[in-house]
Parts: structure tokens; sequence; C-alpha cells
């Protein structure tokens, strides 16, 4: 039984995941908020069960500019927990106190958790903590999540907070601003709740939708409360929200005053020392392409390689059939049944799960590499070169997160201002590989190229290369014509990754997969099955003579070019749409029925090796890769979009330019590398490539309302003369 909620609420990369999973440990469970696809991580304290800890997302402040601060504010307004433990960056204290300022203001009880103190004592800084909690008015607690300090003590500071609450202390701010607020409370009375009371008068003087659409003032109320804004606009001469930021900014620098003091001279710090080498213009893009090699080297080719062969050979291969054949046999399941079970449900999801190891290592370094905080540290470097190229430094972020899941990574575009980046961003951001096309990866890398390291990352650069080639040449078009827009983002303090935390995120991250191959593969292999068994009129016959094989004949020709024109690739590309994983279980009931294993010793390796090239493999990877998303991915899109012709545009563009991709791969490389000759597929290959490159140099076009705009310029100026 639930007793008592407590809100953990903070900046993004303040240590406060790692503090929350060593404060349930594996108590806890993850979904989404109602209605987004914010992520929701709920976990019962582990010394006291009755104690829920939500973990609100990371935020910077309760503007409802995006969705993850409009979920932590309705939580903590409605849903009203007991106390909040805000964790803050104690080594970028200033940036974070910005959130705690507005928490404050909502009348919960609050404890402010000070992490990363030990970082804070190597920079040369003393924090007096006790300063900080009487200019506050709250409970602070110095932590440090990396050693496990003060945790237990924040937890029981927020216990004790809720048992003999304090009267909130609010910050106090300019006298003129302050009188305003009062007079916006007196004006709405009793119509907004009184413990929120000064939160909600703060955003009606922002002018904050939200709020009015929550509160309804009558039309009377909002004239009054406009009157109250203007005059006071006209004191600050300046906007209500600029005047509330620079008021908590001129807060919190009063409060560093008082608690706050350096150690002699300014020092540069370890992560200062680190940056030096791995920000560096010339050698950031070297080390980032060293890094990805080596993660995707062990994960794919050596340690995680490993697994998936014993799941593969031995799981797959030996243990599970062979059981589940003798199962079935002694209760005499009719042989339609045996054959649907074994060569369509285990082949079709035993080829999906089967690169789960792999999935795995790749997962675990990639968590590495976000917990110590180099990951933020790729997103600077890319902004750096995206804005040369015209791109917003913005667009990097929902990338990053694409190699998660695609979805959240479209979503995360909505975080971009400019509607034209926006739009593009969500257009190209699915080109990042996702976990979902990891395992064709893999597939085609193990199949054909097992002695050759540069393969498998070289499918994550040509994911970017793709996405800035893209942004580029797009740039350059009418639609999106345009000065991107700017890009500013924290980089947190490099430390030693959370052990646990990082195996929280694999465990999570391959749970996600396992459960979409226990549902929408073991579904798509059902279909799959009976399609490749059955004939139209529904007789049992050859995959050759089956209906799939009927249907793949209709569209494999459209990708003959491409050196893949049999019909099991063209289907099993099909079937990717679906979920990019359905790749792997199409060719694991087409190439890999267990029967065959059995009698023939095939294996999926070997019959793709026999029906493609290396270079047609390439080529089949490379579309895979960058052609239109899974069906969720592109819900996403549309929902970003929000037009239906924006949609089609993005999955048009999409497998457009993986079809041109793919050609010219095939074409040239089978040419040089496979003895193939000069022939229509060539020419057409030479006029994709030119066509590419005029894309790139061709002078940009103006935007859509640039003539416009600068036809207004001059009769504006005229006004302003007169």
């Amino acid at each position: 039984m639930i007793e008592l909620q407590i809100a953990l609420a903070g900046n993004p990369n303040c240590g406060k995941t790692s503090i929350f999973n060593q404060l349930t440990g594996s108590a806890q469970y993850v979904g989404n908020w109602a209605g987004v696809t914010v992520e929701r991580k709920s976990g019962r304290l582990k010394k006291d069960k009755g104690v829920l800890i939500q973990d609100l997302p990371g935020i910077y402040s309760l503007s409802p500019y995006t969705p993850e601060e409009v979920v932590a504010r309705d939580y903590l307004l409605q849903d009203q927990p007991d106390a909040i433990l805000n964790i803050i960056d104690g080594s970028n204290i200033e940036r974070n106190l910005y959130l705690t300022t507005q928490l404050i203001e909502i009348g919960l009880p609050l404890v402010l958790g000070v992490n990363m103190m030990d970082i804070v004592k190597k920079s040369g800084r003393k924090l007096n903590l006790d300063k900080l909690a009487y200019g506050l008015g709250v409970d602070v607690v110095g932590m440090s999540a990396l050693k496990k300090q003060g945790l237990d003590q924040g937890v029981h500071k927020v216990l004790n907070s809720h048992k003999q609450p304090k009267v909130p202390q609010f910050p106090t701010y300019d006298e003129r601003l302050e009188a305003a607020l009062s007079e916006i409370i007196d004006v709405m009375g009793n119509t907004m709740p009184a413990k929120q009371a000064r939160y909600f008068a703060i955003k009606l003087f922002e002018r904050d939708s939200l709020t009015q659409a929550a509160l309804s003032p009558s039309p009377l109320q909002l004239k009054e409360i406009e009157e109250i804004i203007g005059i006071t606009e006209k004191l600050f001469d300046d906007t209500s929200d600029s005047i509330l930021v620079n008021e908590r900014y001129e807060f919190i620098s009063r409060l560093m005053k008082l608690c706050v003091t350096e150690e002699g001279e300014l020092r540069l710090s370890v992560s200062d020392r680190i940056d030096q080498v791995v920000t560096n213009r010339i050698l950031a893009l070297p080390i980032f392409a060293l890094v990805m090699w080596a993660v995707y080297y062990l994960s794919i080719q050596t340690i995680g390689v490993m697994g998936t062969d014993w799941v593969n050979d031995v799981l797959f291969g030996e243990v599970v059939p062979n059981h589940l054949s003798n199962w079935l046999a002694a209760g005499n399941v009719a042989p339609w049944m045996q054959d649907l079970i074994l060569n369509g449900i285990v082949a079709g999801v035993g080829a999906v799960i089967g690169f789960l190891p792999q999935l795995l290592v790749l997962f675990f370094c990639l968590s590495l590499l976000e917990d110590c905080g180099y990951m933020a540290r790729i997103a600077f470097v890319m902004d750096r070169i995206f804005r040369k190229l015209g791109l917003s430094g913005k667009s990097f972020i929902p990338m990053l997160i694409a190699t998660g899941c695609g979805v959240p990574g479209v979503m995360a575009s909505r975080t971009i201002e400019n509607e034209k980046d926006r739009r593009m961003t969500a257009m190209i951001t699915t080109f990042m590989p996702c976990s979902a096309k990891l395992p064709i990866i893999a597939l085609i890398a193990g199949a054909f190229f097992p002695n050759t390291s540069w393969v498998a990352p070289s499918a994550y650069f040509l994911g970017i290369s793709a996405i800035v080639l893209s942004g580029i040449a797009l740039k350059k078009t009418r639609m999106f014509a345009g000065d991107p827009a700017p890009f500013i983002m924290e980089l947190p303090a490099y430390h030693l990754p959370q052990l646990k935390s990082v195996l929280h995120q694999v465990r999570d991250r391959g749970m996600a997969f396992v459960k979409n191959a226990a549902t929408i593969i073991f579904v798509s292999s059902l279909v799959i099955w009976f399609t490749s068994s059955y004939n139209f009129q529904l007789q049992n016959v050859g995959e050759e003579s089956s209906i799939l094989a009927g249907l793949g004949r209709i569209i494999a020709p459209l990708f003959a070019p491409l050196g893949w024109g049999h019909w099991q690739e063209a289907v099993g590309t099909i079937t990717g749409l679906i979920a990019k994983e359905n790749v792997i279980g199409t060719f694991g009931v087409l190439y890999g029925g267990l029967d065959e294993v059995a009698e023939n010793g095939t294996e999926i390796w070997g019959a793709l090796r026999a029906s493609l090239t290396p270079v047609a493999a390439y080529s089949f990877l490379a579309f895979n890769l960058l052609c239109a998303p899974c069906f969720a991915a592109i819900g996403a899109i549309h929902r970003e979009m929000g037009e239906l012709k924006w949609t089609l545009r993005a999955i048009g563009y999409q497998c457009g330019l993986a079809y041109v991709v793919s050609l010219v791969i095939y074409q040239f490389g089978h040419l040089f590398f496979e003895g193939g000759t000069f022939g229509v597929g060539t020419v057409f290959a030479i006029a994709a490539s030119s066509f590419i490159i005029w894309s790139l140099i061709r002078k940009p076009k103006k935007a859509a309302c640039e003539e416009d705009c600068l036809l207004t310029i001059p009769s504006i100026a005229k006004e302003g003369v007169k």
C-alpha cells in the first residue's frame, strides 16, 4: 500500500536517474505518461515499500514548451505529490536553481539535494549548504550519486518535511513585480488554490495559456490582469516573461554571493581538460569515429557475436527445436500445427531473438557513453558542423534519441522552435540506425563480411551522412530555406558511469526489444508462414508456389537494379515497414525453417550468401536503413508534420533517397569490385549521382515569403521615420 508519494525533479544530466535507481533498486517499473510518449518511471523506496518515488522527466523549467515540461507540471499541480526531492548539479548550480525557484513557488514541501558535491570540491569552489538553505527557506542536503553519499539523508529530510511542513518561503523579487503579483492574487480572489496562489499569479503574469485555460478567469478579471501586466511592463520597459526570467536570475545571483566562495584562481577541471581533446576542432570527429567503430566492433563482431552464435546455433538451433519437436510429437499435435510452431513461430521469432546478445552489448556501450557525459559532447561537436552546413544543432538531439527508437526521436523534434527545421528534422531523423535495424546490420555484417570490422559502424555513419547531405540539399529548396535555429545546451561534467544505472537502461531497452518480438514479430511470423505455405486456393504448397511468392514476384523487379530482385528480399523489405525486425523474422521463415536446418544443414546466413553477392547485400542493408521507417514511426512523423501531404512528402523522400543510394552502391560496387558489366543500370546510377551532386552544390532558393518580406521593409521603415 502506498502511503507517501515523492516527486523526483531536476534538470537533465543532474544525476537524478542514478539517484532514482539507487533509491528504488529493482522495485521500479517503466511506462509512458497518459497521452504522450514521454517515459514514466516509478519505483518503491527500497527501505520503505510504502513510499513511491516518481521520477519526473528531466526539465529546465515549468514553462509549457516541451512535452516533458507539460507532464512534470501537470503531475505536480494536479496529482499533488506529498513532497518534492529536487536534485541539482552542484557544479552548475546557477542554472539548476532556476527550476528550483519555480518548484518552491508551487507550495509543496521541498528538499533540495545538491548532487556532485565531490566535483564541486575539486573545482576550487566552496558551497555553504547552510547559507543556501537559509536563502531558499528549504532543507538542503549534499549528495554524491557516484559515491552513494547523502541519499538516505535526503530521503529522511523529505519524510520529515511531509510530517512537519514549513510555511513556504518564496523567492522575493523587485518590489514593483511583487506589487503586481499581489494585485493579481487580489483580482483572482478565492478562484485560485491558496497554496498555489503565488505560482498561478506568476503564470498569469507571464500570460501562460495553460494556466488561463485551467483557471478560466472572467473577462473582467482578464481585463484587470492585463492592465496590471501592461503597467508593470512599462515600469520595467520589458515584456512580462522577460521580467520574470531576469528577476529569477537576479535572485539566484544574490543567493550565489551569499553561499558560494572561490578558492584562489579558477582552475581547469578534469572535464575541461578532457574537453580540450574530445571537442577539439580537428580531433573531435576522428575520436568520435574511433569510439563508434569500437562500439560496433565489440557488439556486432566480437563479444556480442559469441552470444548470438550460441543463441542461434545451440538454443534455437538444437535445444528449442529438438525438445519442442519431441513434445509436439508426444502430444499427437497435427502436422500443420507442428509446422506452424516450428517453422513459423520459432523460426521467425527465434531469428530475431538470436540477435539479442549483440544488441545488449551495444546498448551497454551506448549507455556507458551517455552516462559518462560523452554523448552530450557529440551533440556539441555536431552543432558546430551542422551550423556551417545550414542546419540546427538542435536536430542532433532527436537523432541521438533515434538510435534507441525512431518514435521518440521523431517526437523530440517538437522542441525545435523553427517550423521548417522541425519538419526537416522529423523527415530525416529516422535515417539513424535504431535498435530495430541493428539485427539487419548484424545479419549482413556476419553473413557477408565476417572478417571486416568497418561494415557494422559504416551503417551508423551512413545514417549520419544521409542526414547531413539531406540537410544541405533540402536547405537549398524553397520549402526549407532560412536560417537555422540557435542551439544552447549544457555539458555535464564527466564522471564514472553508474553500473546500476547503465544496467537498468540495458534491461529496459532489451525488454522493449523482446516485447516487440513477442508481439509484432510473433503475429507477423504467423502471417508470413501461412502465406508462404499456402496458395490462393488455400492448398499446402512449397514456398515457390505460395501466396507470398506470387505477391513478391510482382514487386521484386522494382529492386532488381539494386542487386536483390528475388521475391524473398522484396517481401522482407515490405514486411519491415510493420517493424524493422520483421526483415529478420521473414528471412527466418523463408530461409531458415527449422526442418531445412535439420535436414540440409542450411542456415539463414548460408541461404543469403547463395542468393546475394556482398555488394548486393550491402545495397540491401543501405535501403532498409534509409527507407521509410516502421508504421509506428510513420505515425509519429504524421503527428509532428500535422498534414497528410507533408507526411507523404517525408515518406516519398525517404524511400526515394534509399532507392537512389542503394542503386549507386550496387551499380558502382558490382562494376568495380565484382566484375560486373556496364549497362542501363550503371547509366541510371551515374545520372542519380550527378543529381545528388547538383542538389548539394546548387545555389539555395530564397524562402517562400522572403521576397514579400523584403518588399515590406521600406514601408515599415518609412512609417518609423514618420
